[in-house]
C-alpha cells in the first residue's frame, strides 16, 4: 500500500496507550520492553497504569507516544510501502525511526532528552500556548506580531490547519493575542495545558542541550523522504535530519505546507497515521482536498487493517 506515514505529537498520550498492543501483538510487546530497557526505567507501567500527572510530564509523554507509534509500525510495517513521511513535533523523531535513520533506542532516550530540556527551560521563563479557531494562519501570524510588546512575545507555532493555528508565548502576550484574535473573528481561543512556551523563541534555553544530543547521536539517511518540521522541505539524509531537527524546537510546526508538500511528492497515497489519537487523519482530510487517511492506534484498528489483506 503506497502510503505517507503520519507520527502524532504531544499531547495525543492517554493512560492505557499501548496495553491492549502489547497483549495482542508481541512484535508491539518487544518494541515496548526494548524501550524501558533503553530508558532504564519502567516507561510502559507509566503508560499503562498512570498516574496521568506522571503520564504528562513532558519527558515522560514524549517517549510513551514515540514508542507506541514505533510498537505500531513493527506490528502493519510490512503491509505500508511508505514513500514520504512526517511527524507532528515530537513526532518527526518517530518518523525518522520508522524509516531507519534512528534506532528505537536512540530515539527513546533522545526525545527523552528533550522532554527533559523543555520541561527546564519552561521553569526558567514560564509560557503558554492556545489553540486558535477560525483565522487563516496569516492572521494569526500578523496578530502575534502586533501582541508581541513591552519585552513579552508570542508567536504562532503550529500551523495546523487552514483555519487551526496555535500560538505561544509569554502569558500576557499570549492573553493579549488571545482577546485581539477574538475580536478579529476567531471562533474560539483554547487555552492549552502545557509546561512551557513550545515552539517559540522562549524555549531557546533548550536547543543548546537538543543540539548537543543530536551531535552525539548516530543518523542514516531514511528509506524514505521525511518532510520536516522547521522548512516543510524534503529530508533524505541524516545530516539534514540531525540539523533540522535541532532547529525545530524553536520553529512553528508547518503541518500545513508539510501537508501539500507530501501530496504533491506522494500523488494518491494514503496517509496512515501510526500512534495514539487520530488528530493528525483529521487534519491532513482539511488540508488535502480528497485525501484518504485512516489512523492506527489500537489493537482494534490494527486488526481490522490487517484483515483487510494486502493491497
Amino acid at each position: 500500500m503506497s502510503s505517507v506515514l503520519l507520527f502524532p505529537g504531544q499531547g495525543a498520550q492517554k493512560v492505557g496507550m499501548g496495553k491492549d498492543l502489547a497483549e495482542r501483538f508481541p512484535a508491539a510487546r518487544a518494541m515496548f520492553q526494548r524501550a524501558d530497557s533503553a530508558l532504564g526505567l519502567a516507561l510502559s507501567r507509566v503508560m499503562w497504569e498512570g498516574p496521568e500527572s506522571e503520564l504528562t510530564l513532558t519527558h515522560n509523554a514524549q517517549p510513551a507516544i514515540l514508542v507506541h507509534a514505533l510498537a505500531v509500525n513493527a506490528v502493519v510495517g510490512s503491509r505500508l510501502a511508505p514513500v514520504a513521511a512526517a511527524g507532528h513535533s515530537l513526532g518527526e523523531y518517530a518518523a525518522y525511526a520508522a524509516l531507519g535513520a534512528l534506532t528505537l533506542d536512540d530515539a527513546v532516550r533522545l526525545v527523552r532528552r528533550r522532554g527533559e530540556l523543555m520541561l527546564e527551560a519552561g521553569e526558567q521563563r514560564p509560557g503558554t500556548m492556545a489553540a486558535v479557531l477560525g483565522l487563516s494562519g496569516a492572521q494569526v501570524v500578523e496578530i502575534c506580531a502586533r501582541a508581541s510588546t513591552n519585552g513579552s512575545m508570542v508567536v504562532a507555532a503550529n500551523l495546523n490547519a487552514p483555519d487551526q493555528t496555535v500560538i505561544s508565548g509569554d502569558p500576557a502576550a499570549v492573553e493579549r493575542a488571545g482577546a485581539a484574535l477574538k475580536a478579529a473573528g476567531a471562533k474560539r481561543v483554547l487555552p492549552l495545558k502545557v509546561s512551557g512556551a513550545f515552539h517559540s523563541p522562549l524555549v531557546a534555553p533548550a536547543a543548546a542541550g537538543l543540539r548537543q544530543a543530536l551531535a552525539l547521536t548516530s543518523f542514516g539517511d531514511p528509506a524514505a523522504p521525511v518532510i520536516a518540521n522547521a522548512s516543510a522541505t524534503v529530508v533524505e539524509d541524516g545530516d539534514t535530519a540531525r540539523r533540522l531537527l535541532g532547529e525545530q524546537l524553536t520553529a512553528p510546526v508547518r503541518w500545513v505546507e508539510s501537508m501539500t508538500a507530501a501530496a504533491r511528492l506522494a500523488p494518491g497515497a494514503i496517509f496512515v497515521e501510526l500512534g495514539p489519537g487520530s488528530v493528525l487523519a483529521g487534519l491532513v482530510k482539511r488540508i488535502v482536498p480528497g485525501a484518504k487517511a485512516l489512523s492506527l492506534g489500537t489493537a482494534a484498528e490494527v486488526e481490522a487493517f490487517l484483515a483487510q489483506g494486502p493491497g
